[in-house]
């Protein structure tokens, strides 16, 4: 039994070899840009030491010939399942199964998690509050919306990840200047324009076992997604206690959604899932989006650190039909897990230019884990999305607000050992 990985990260947070131990093959297709990107040597020729049957790297991960060679390489090592963590490629990931004739998720099954526009309208329909939007077709439809619900708008690729493409557009001319060159041809059905949504944005990352969420917990950014182009300081992302109000409102809010885009016969049963939702000011919550796969940045390594599940680990080994530990012979009968702790993260985004200094590894034992994704006398280009990083950490605590100290605390001592300085 055999399992290929569509791979669109670094590899050092996904330890493949070792969540997948038992399986007679590991066969993986993988992103060269997203490996340099982190700083990592792109492994090539290295199967062995990572557990691999076979690792193939792509320039272009994109590009049509990545799936006729995992359609090649399915039938070369008898691939019985189909793994892929990045939202980009969870889709792909879907026809793949459906094609071979796997177990897993297929097409119809994901695309409730891909298609923003289907989400919204699933969940309008069960009964949760989402921004008012449209499949934006022309510029006209643009300056339509707009003049009937206001400024901003928020401008966004259909099936987007990373907030990359995303624009808030503040007034007219940002309008115009979106409109010029997002619509120079024929009509489109690949963006949405949707009603600007004030307020603090939460998200809640969770566990499905056998359709029934076993692991499951809200957090609040305490920064705008949006801003990851221009904001050179520290972003805090973290737990919401037990006792706070939102944490059972946001809990029951996407087991809703979850039922909504996930009819009775759906194949997706068992699997990770990442929402965010914003509370407003005026108490409401708004779906945002939700995907049907572990959250980004750190989200994975705080789960961990909340119940002792790696995300990204039972992610892979449900995508790959092995047993999760702690969910067998009816397990998921029990509650929901509890959290044993609070934990959060923080996180830099890289800037143009040359690294003279990095942070050193922090050894206050509430760290649970410290990353870097550059190295000094490297040459780097800014962000590129949400998830381009320059540091990481995830720090626990007893409580949110002592959470939330550590974070501040130890992004503000990031930052001062911090040196980029103008690229010669």
């Amino acid at each position: 039994m055999s399992v290929l990985i569509l791979h669109r990260n670094p590899f050092e947070p996904f330890p493949y070899g070792e969540w997948l131990a038992g399986r007679d093959d590991v066969v993986v297709l993988a992103a060269r840009d997203k490996i340099e990107l982190a700083g990592e040597e792109v492994p090539e020729g290295r199967e062995d030491e990572l557990g691999f049957a076979r690792l193939e790297i792509f320039d272009d991960f994109d590009d049509e010939a990545v799936i006729d060679r995992a359609l090649e390489l399915a039938e070369e090592f008898r691939v019985t399942h189909v793994v892929a963590l990045h939202e980009a490629d969870v889709a792909r990931a879907a026809e793949l199964r459906q094609r071979l004739g796997l177990d897993g998720a297929w097409a119809a099954d994901v695309r409730p998690f891909r298609d923003k526009a289907l989400m919204k309208r699933l969940a309008r329909q069960a009964g949760v509050e989402v921004a008012p939007g449209i499949v934006v077709r022309t510029a006209d439809e643009a300056r339509e919306f707009a003049g009937v619900h206001g400024f901003p708008v928020v401008f966004k690729e259909r099936a987007g990840w990373n907030s990359v493409g995303l624009r808030i557009l503040r007034d007219e001319d940002e309008l115009e200047s979106c409109v010029e060159s997002a619509f120079p041809g024929p009509p489109r059905d690949d963006v949405l324009l949707e009603a600007f949504v004030p307020g603090r944005m939460c998200h809640v990352d969770g566990l499905v076992v056998d359709g029934r969420t076993v692991a499951a917990w809200p957090s609040q950014y305490q920064y705008d997604l949006s801003s990851f182009a221009a904001d050179p300081g520290p972003r805090v992302d973290l737990t919401l206690d037990t006792d706070d109000p939102l944490t059972p409102r946001l809990l029951e809010l996407v087991d809703q959604v979850l039922a909504a885009l996930k009819p009775q016969d759906s194949r997706l049963r068992t699997h990770a899932f990442h929402a965010e939702v914003f509370h407003t000011p005026d108490g409401r919550l708004v779906l945002c989006e939700i995907a049907c796969r572990p959250g980004g940045a750190k989200i994975r390594e705080v789960f961990r650190a909340l119940f002792g599940i790696h995300l990204g680990a039972y992610a892979t080994r449900a995508e790959a039909g092995l047993p999760l530990p702690g969910f067998e012979d009816g397990a998921v009968e029990r509650a929901p897990l509890r959290p044993r702790c609070m934990s959060g993260q923080v996180l830099t985004m890289k800037r143009p230019g040359l690294v003279r200094a990095l942070p050193e590894v922090p050894e206050d034992p509430w760290v649970e884990g410290f990353w870097l994704f550059a190295a000094p006398g490297q040459v780097i280009a800014p962000a590129s999305g949400s998830a381009d990083f320059l540091t990481a950490a995830v720090a626990t605590a007893p409580t949110r607000a002592e959470c939330e100290r550590r974070l501040r605390e130890l992004g503000a001592r990031v930052q001062a050992q911090t040196q980029i300085v103008g690229a010669p």
